[in-house]
């Protein structure tokens, strides 16, 4: 593992512990910083020995590092469009001394199937912003963000990108939010991505979810299981037992 000492932190970066393996993040605390859903997404996620795996959108390549450190995957892939954000990630690849596991590449998700080939990987995971399809947001700020992002890529590209990169029987796995899964089992449906498993993460057990995890199969069968609900807090500030499990804490 390389020292931070001997990675070059630019302005506004910070180094941030992961409590897996010893490995670090580095972040830029005026951007956009990893949050829960990215965690809980990489827990969701099985990889078995021998499977590549491809994260569309990777930002700082955090979901990358951990399913290196929590998983038996033999190659991961981050795919980044924002040249900022993809060096950054490399960075923090090369600080946790990871760099022939895995890999930064630059390019747009509507590009994938072209830069890394068809039925090319295993698995193929994704934390894509909270895009705004027909829905509105509260948030004013989080809707031009979104905004901004739908003009880049939308849920269609994922999709379409993901059938095409995925093996026959290969694995996709996304975090979102659940006002919008109509609208992703539809098009995982369309794009023959047969949603096969589903969790919605609740902030307290009385609210009502804000995440939805989902898997889905390239070309399986109809039949989808719906797993038990994860609750996120018992009381304000207090994680629930299997979210301490999750963190390792």
């Amino acid at each position: 593992m390389t020292s931070s000492n001997e990675i070059q932190l630019k302005p506004d970066e910070r180094v941030d512990e992961l409590n897996r393996k010893g490995y670090r993040i580095i972040q830029d605390t005026k951007q956009f910083c990893f949050g829960m859903d990215a965690v809980l997404l990489s827990a969701f996620v099985k990889v078995k020995p021998k499977q590549r795996v491809l994260d569309l959108g990777t930002g700082t390549g955090v979901i990358p590092i951990l399913l290196e450190a929590k998983t038996p995957g033999e190659h991961f892939t981050g795919l980044e469009i924002q040249p900022d954000s993809a060096d950054m990630a490399r960075r923090s690849v090369a600080l946790n001394g990871l760099t022939d596991k895995i890999d930064i590449v630059t390019g747009d998700i509507k590009d994938a199937s072209k830069i890394f080939g068809a039925s090319s990987f295993d698995i193929i995971t994704t934390n894509p912003p909270y895009m705004i399809g027909q829905h509105g947001l509260t948030n004013p700020e989080e809707a031009k963000a979104i905004a901004r992002h739908e003009i880049l890529c939308n849920l269609t590209d994922i999709m379409r990108e993901s059938a095409r990169i995925l093996k026959p029987g290969g694995h996709f796995f996304m975090v979102h939010r659940p006002f919008r899964l109509t609208e992703i089992i539809c098009c995982m449906h369309e794009h023959r991505i047969e949603p096969k498993r589903m969790r919605l993460v609740y902030p307290y057990a009385d609210r009502e979810p804000n995440m939805v995890l989902i898997e889905g199969c390239r070309g399986g069968r109809s039949r989808m299981t719906v797993e038990k609900p994860l609750i996120v807090y018992k009381e304000p500030n207090v994680y629930t037992d299997e979210i301490y499990e999750i963190y390792d804490l």
